[in-house]
């Protein structure tokens, strides 16, 4: 697999630069009013904690914004598109802002936004878990990128990036749970692997209810796991039972019952008559 690289846009945005001074990558810092930065489109965070966001406004107010948001022009003359610091966006609005520092960037591609908004909100304030499995989502899907090279980008294993994305397979509602913290997403890691719709209802409901640990969900988990592939293979066994029994039916021409299980049992042959019964033993006898 070939190394993974940053777009040059990311590696110019990720760049040091001297304020307010051009540079070779064509970054700048000016000061930009609030109302003319639109929102990263490409923004992975989709919930902000109100109460964090007023506590970073208040330092704001106190202590000014101390690192510059990132821009990118807009294609509307005079506008900018947000690349990355939405939090100190909104709390600089919230502060009573009417400009912000900004690092505006001449050009950056959509992967390049993604990169940098995704990296940001992983070093700086993890995203919830859900927001960071769509975001690994948006990855694979939009950028065709494999497991292995979204964990080199974000410097996780391959296996956290491949059990993060799992929780996107859990319900809708169950999903809102993590979000709103009322169950982890170690809870989540773990029923994500429950197919049953009325079994999965009743171990999120003893999440909840009996404060179950992931460590009880992982054994709840196994027993049902075990119990599903017990209840397949004795299945399987009365399929091939069944077919015997029409074979068997079929050969001796009477009706014929198999008792037991695949590992011991009876057949039993009906017939009518001494007469049907010799033709029976015949056949048994061939």
């Amino acid at each position: 697999m070939s190394k993974i690289k940053l777009g040059r846009g990311l590696e110019a945005l990720m760049s040091p630069l001297t304020a307010n001074k051009n540079n070779e990558s064509g970054q700048r810092v000016e000061y930009i009013k609030i109302d003319k930065i639109k929102p990263n489109r490409h923004q992975p965070r989709e919930v902000f904690n109100a109460e964090k966001l007023q506590e970073l406004a208040e330092s704001i107010k106190e202590n000014g914004l101390i690192e510059p948001i990132v821009v990118v022009k807009s294609v509307v003359p005079g506008e900018y598109e947000l690349i990355a610091g939405e939090r100190r966006l909104r709390a600089s609005k919230l502060a009573g802002l009417e400009e912000i520092k900004a690092i505006v960037q001449d050009g950056a591609s959509d992967k390049d936004k993604l990169d940098l908004a995704l990296i940001e909100n992983i070093q700086r304030e993890n995203l919830n878990p859900i927001e960071e499995a769509k975001a690994y989502k948006k990855y694979a899907q939009e950028y065709k990128y494999t497991q292995e090279q979204i964990a080199k980008i974000v410097k996780k294993s391959r296996a956290v990036i491949a059990n993060t994305m799992r929780l996107l397979n859990l319900p809708e509602n169950i999903q809102n749970m993590i979000v709103e913290g009322k169950i982890s997403s170690g809870h989540g890691r773990m029923l994500a692997s429950i197919t049953d719709e009325n079994k999965l209802q009743e171990l999120v409901n003893q999440i909840l209810n009996e404060g179950l640990t992931v460590r009880d969900i992982e054994e709840k988990v196994s027993v049902e796991k075990e119990k599903s592939l017990k209840e397949v293979t004795i299945k399987q066994q009365d399929i091939e039972i069944s077919n015997l029994i029409d074979e068997l039916q079929r050969i001796f021409g009477t009706k014929v019952s198999i008792s037991g299980n695949g590992k011991k049992g009876k057949i039993s042959f009906n017939y009518s008559n001494l007469s049907d019964l010799e033709r029976i033993s015949n056949i048994l006898k061939k």
